[in-house]
């Protein structure tokens, strides 16, 4: 159910109490328990110029604890990775408000036939079993797609928006 747009765009619970901010410091396996339920994300690489390059993307874990993002070799972030494969996820909950995590990793990109494995990893961890995968990699194939796999080596905290406690506690 959605909150009244009043108490949305305030940072005030449906109760009228303040929402309180949250930053959580977690393990590597929490930091993936944590990302495994969300396939939202804003994934960011570097331009040949510096700048970061945003875009956003469905995102899950593999078994072996990496995010995976599907793609095509032709887009932006697929050549800026190859270039450069230090990469960041922003992974968001589904609801715009909810928790989300910063990981920070070195990333590689897989081509077909070589992602067709991985594919079926990727597909998994965002929907389960597919009824047939030999025709799920024959559309890869067909579909040229690529694969990049992110293998975090830094994060930041679980985190949410809201107040911070000192000012929550004025407010409430």
């Amino acid at each position: 159910m959605r909150r009244p747009l009043a108490a949305r765009d305030s940072g005030v619970s449906i109760a009228c109490m303040p929402k309180i901010a949250t930053v959580n410091a977690v393990s590597r396996e929490k930091l993936l328990d944590f990302l495994r339920p969300r396939h939202k994300g804003i994934y960011v690489a570097t331009r040949s110029d510096g700048r970061p390059q945003l875009s956003p993307v469905t995102c899950g874990v593999d078994p072996q604890g990496r995010i995976v993002v599907s793609t095509y070799p032709q887009r932006a972030k697929t050549s800026n990775t190859r270039r450069d494969p230090q990469v960041s996820i922003c992974v968001l909950s589904d609801d715009f408000d909810g928790p989300w995590a910063q990981v920070y990793g070195t990333a590689e990109v897989l081509d077909m036939p070589e992602a067709a494995e991985p594919f079926v990893e990727y597909f998994r961890s965002i929907s389960g079993e597919h009824p047939n995968w030999d025709e799920y990699r024959q559309a890869m194939t067909d579909q040229g797609k690529s694969l990049i796999r992110i293998t975090p080596t830094n994060w930041g905290p679980v985190a949410s928006g809201g107040f911070p406690p000192e000012v929550a506690k004025r407010m409430g």
